[in-house]
């Protein structure tokens, strides 16, 4: 089982990557906003990062570059986006541009993982 932190701040979108997730075997960790993700990154150890861009506070693209400076800088980044072009491509292993469909999620993580 590989672990997963989710960092979304539409909670529609958030449960449903949660239960996807989960049903295909992975546990999962969720966080509303970007800095809640950063402290969830910094107090566990995940395989996977998957974040959205747009979000109050942090975005993704700042949730990425942390990690990216971080002691575990190695760990996958997932960039998830209904406005890929604010993706700062760089900070990411792989993106999609929301609406995904669950098929191309569940093949990009396990890709990663």
């Amino acid at each position: 089982m590989r672990s997963i932190l989710v960092i979304e701040d539409d909670e529609l979108i958030l449960d449903t990557l949660k239960q996807s997730l989960m049903h295909f075997g992975h546990n999962v960790e969720t966080a509303i906003d970007g800095e809640d993700g950063i402290a969830k990154f910094n107090q566990g150890l995940f395989d996977l990062v998957i974040t959205d861009m747009s979000m109050p506070g942090k975005s993704g693209n700042e949730v990425a570059d942390y990690i990216r400076k971080s002691k575990r800088r190695g760990t996958p980044i997932l960039g998830i986006s209904g406005t890929p072009w604010l993706m700062e491509s760089a900070f990411f292993d792989s993106t999609l541009q929301k609406p995904f469909r669950l098929t191309t999620l569940i093949s990009t993580v396990n890709r990663l993982v």
